[in-house]
């Protein structure tokens, strides 16, 4: 059988894919399929090679289809049908793309198929595929997936075993001797009638191939030659060939000949020479007929040759390079030279420096610094040399070391310290964690909140900025307030601006810290009216709210003008002020507390929770000592020594060091809150969580009471809330009491 006319299959691809697409739309409507349109019968394959491509009922893959081929002829087969497991009448179409400039647009394929057509769903087509790339889908709407792609390659171009035929030719001005007169266009032609031309290269005066892509314009004046040849897509390469010709300037009065200079760069050494490598840039200017060659040679006696690029000299050694140029008039300058001397480079520098840390300052019994310790940066390299130190302190980012740094923030702390040498070597960052202690001799940073956690919070959202100490001694939490009680959002959001543009001005943080802090606070509810986070303020600081307590036993509490209660300094005592108006069971209780003993003493209070009703208890008379005993007391003392459970301990039950917890800071305003879920108690100060303990049942005192009744049974599920005053001198104050009741 004989193969369709190109313009035959032309007309039946058009009909094809209109039947195509109104089978399609018929069968979403449900009136079944039109009849396939009429295709002549398939023609034999093509002697090259035959790719099939087939389908079934799958409408998101084809069923098989051909990965690669090679360029030249090529029987496209396309089965769709009951053979290839098409047991529903769908058609499908084989499409090759022609709208990609990715792929190859040379085959406007478009086969559409089904079982029920004239061929019985298998159809042929003769195309002629070049090397690249093919993109082939179903065009039918509704089918998926159904398209890949065909990689044809060279393959040896077939049958083309003839080299292209090549030619050149020079053109411009010329004079009697056929000279070309100031410049030579040269054109270089190539036509290959087999697998067509893939590449045609020039070289010109015993110069490298390159490229041929334009006409090759030679203005140099003297004699040329400009080989050329040409490979076509099978690979099959043309001799070479050669075209000379000769360019002469044209005429011109120009006796002067052109400016020359030459320029010696690279590393030095102190004494001049050239580390590893000199480089010699030669200049020459014509303002006449203008610069015709341009030449150096190496050594007194050594040849000239022509000058193209810097000239590059790497062995060590002394060295004279001359130079000198010539215009196209013929006028040639005096030759000139330039003296250096190339030295071997030094030993590759891989080492890096060595850095050391050492830390001065008086210690306490917990291994802390009292007051300040101050940071000492050592680094030494003994070969390149040491470039840079940098230091971080609490997680901030790296700053130059140039003087030992003192840190005399109380809390905890950690310092990063590293240093590269010269050589770019750069030593791994090492970290020191250290705490610094109130000795009473530095006073307390006056911060508008204090804060102990590692990063920044905004409310409650942990930004995962480091929260590290600024130039204030303030840490970035601190500064930002969001335990204030804000009037309005927009206040709240405008005053963060305002301090982290002071951070980023001053590089304690940088732009993203910046966007996360700022973004942070604009979607918080902070400020928002009504909004209170699920907490009940019990002490509010009005002289009402304060009214709703009672105090119980020695001391007692005055409000102040500002809202918070200070214990008396002159009724003196141990007692309780409580708030009898409800029990609680599980809840958060957040609260701050602030160290006001005089001098350098410190304040013993603490927080009782889950204590009954203080009066007429059956077993204790005394109201103050009822919470003692059958509730928990949670510690707040730093004294370094006397009684042994320190802040954040539940006293009798789970005791804290200093070494533990750390110091709180003495005269500064703490959070503090007190987490009670069943028996499960957390301890938070300053956001840090700092002890946590399980009431499992049968706990006694450390050391044991006789008067604690000690049993799981006497510590209540649920109770009271009340606040401890100690004595005259041990002065503490409390303000912002407020609780949350938990599940």
């Amino acid at each position: 059988m004989r193969s369709q006319p190109r313009t035959h299959l032309r007309v039946l691809r058009r009909h094809r894919v209109l039947t195509a697409l109104l089978a399609a739309v018929l069968m979403c409507l449900g009136l079944g399929a039109l009849p396939a349109a009429t295709a002549a019968p398939a023609p034999e394959a093509a002697a090259d090679q035959v790719l099939t491509w087939t389908a079934g009922d799958d409408i998101t893959k084809y069923a098989s289809a051909p990965t690669t081929a090679v360029a030249g002829k090529a029987t496209i087969v396309f089965e769709n049908s009951t053979a290839t497991g098409n047991t529903m009448g769908m058609p499908h179409t084989l499409t090759f793309d022609v709208s990609d400039p990715e792929y190859n647009n040379d085959v406007p394929l478009n086969i559409m198929a089904n079982p029920n057509d004239d061929q019985g769903g298998k159809h042929t087509a003769e195309v002629t595929l070049s090397p690249g790339k093919y993109r082939y889908h179903c065009t039918i709407p509704g089918h998926l997936s159904m398209q890949g792609v065909l990689v044809v390659t060279d393959g040896g171009g077939g049958d083309d075993t003839a080299a292209p035929e090549t030619s050149a030719k020079a053109e411009g001005q010329t004079n009697a001797d056929g000279a070309f007169v100031g410049s030579a266009s040269v054109s270089v032609t190539a036509t290959d009638a087999g697998s067509g031309v893939d590449k045609i290269e020039y070289a010109l005066d015993g110069g490298g191939y390159t490229p041929y892509t334009a006409p090759v314009v030679v203005d140099q004046v003297g004699a040329h030659t400009l080989k050329y040849k040409a490979t076509d897509k099978a690979g099959n390469a043309a001799a070479e060939k050669s075209l000379d010709f000769t360019v002469v300037a044209p005429p011109t009065d120009d006796t002067t000949a052109p400016e020359t200079s030459a320029t010696v760069t690279g590393d030095k050494d102190a004494s001049g020479r050239y580390v590893g490598m000199a480089t010699v840039t030669v200049s020459a200017s014509d303002t006449g007929s203008g610069v015709n060659t341009v030449e150096y040679a190496l050594g007194a006696d050594g040849a000239w040759q022509p000058y193209t690029a810097p000239v590059m000299v790497h062995d060590p050694g002394t060295y004279k390079v001359r130079y000198r140029a010539t215009d196209k008039a013929g006028n040639r300058a005096a030759e000139k030279a330039v003296d250096f001397t190339v030295v071997a480079p030094p030993a590759e520098d891989t080492t890096a420096p060595t850095v050391s840390l050492s830390v001065a300052g008086d210690k306490n019994s917990d291994g802390a610094y009292v007051n300040n310790a101050k940071l000492t940066v050592t680094a030494t390299d003994d070969d390149s040399g040491v470039d840079k130190v940098e230091y971080s302190l609490d997680g901030g980012p790296y700053l130059a070391y140039t003087a030992p740094v003192v840190v005399d923030r109380v809390g905890a702390h950690s310092v990063s310290y590293r240093a590269s040498d010269k050589a770019g070597n750069a030593a791994a960052a090492q970290l020191f964690v250290f705490a610094v202690a109130s000795g009473g001799g530095v006073p307390a940073p006056n911060c508008p909140e204090f804060d102990e956690r590692t990063t920044v919070f905004v409310g409650s959202t942990d930004t995962g900025i480091p929260n590290r100490v600024t130039d204030n001694r303030c840490r970035i939490g601190e500064l930002i307030e969001d335990e204030k009680d804000w009037t309005s959002h927009a206040l709240f959001v405008k005053h963060v601006k305002t301090v982290t543009d002071k951070l980023l001005k001053a590089g304690a943080i940088d732009q993203r810290e910046y966007n996360k802090i700022n973004k942070a606070a604009k979607q918080s509810p902070i400020g928002t009216p009504g909004q209170t986070d699920g907490y009940t303020k019990i002490l509010d600081g009005t002289q009402e709210q304060f009214a709703k307590w009672e105090q119980v036993g020695g001391g007692k509490f005055n409000l102040n003008a500002d809202g918070s209660i200070t214990s008396s300094t002159s009724v003196d005592g141990m007692g309780m002020l409580w708030f009898p108006q409800r029990k609680y069971a599980n809840y958060s209780l957040k609260l701050q507390w602030r160290d006001d003993a005089p001098g350098t003493g410190n304040a013993n209070g603490g927080v009782f929770v889950r204590f009954p009703w203080v009066h007429n208890h059956p077993e204790e008379p005394n109201p103050e000592w009822v919470a003692i005993k059958y509730g928990h007391e949670i510690q707040a003392l730093d004294r370094p020594d006397g009684d042994m459970y320190k802040t954040g301990s539940v006293y009798g039950f789970d005791r804290v060091g200093l070494a533990g917890a750390g110091v709180t800071q003495k005269g500064t305003w703490n959070d503090y809150e007190v987490k009670v879920v069943d028996q499960h108690f957390s301890v938070y100060r300053n956001g840090v969580l700092i002890n946590e303990f399980d009431n499992t049942g049968g706990q006694v005192f450390e050391p044991a009471r006789s008067d604690d009744p000690g049993t799981d049974g006497r510590r209540y599920s649920s109770g009271y809330i009340g606040l401890q005053v100690h004595s005259t001198s041990d002065v503490i104050s409390y303000r912002d009491v407020r609780v949350k009741e938990l599940p």
